[in-house]
């Protein structure tokens, strides 16, 4: 059984953030590029939460999506529930993050 997926706030921002950009300075290919592999990913790590590696945190794990973009994600095995925490450009500095601590 599929796992559950809860977007927090913040993953709704930084996913739209994404979205923006890529409007702004790309085609729409990669547009629909972008979210076809998100929600590849999102429904890939509800089948298998484990599939990506853990991070520094207990419970966090990050997910690939493109080159440039991580999924960072928490599972709760009781609930059988994925909390989505933040979209991730690769290139940035982590600590410029409000997940940093998290992540």
């Amino acid at each position: 059984m599929a796992f559950k997926i809860r977007w927090t706030p913040e993953a709704e921002e930084s996913f739209d953030k994404i979205i923006d950009y890529l409007e702004n300075n790309w085609t729409e290919t990669e547009v629909q590029n972008f979210v076809r592999n998100a929600n590849s990913v999102i429904q890939h790590i509800a089948k298998n939460p484990l599939m990506f590696k853990a991070s520094a945190k207990i419970n966090t794990r990050i997910g690939f999506i493109t080159k440039h973009n991580s999924l960072f994600y928490r599972i709760n095995q009781v609930d059988k529930l994925i909390i989505l925490l933040s979209f991730w450009d690769n290139r940035r500095d982590p600590k410029k993050s409000t997940l940093y601590g998290v992540i």
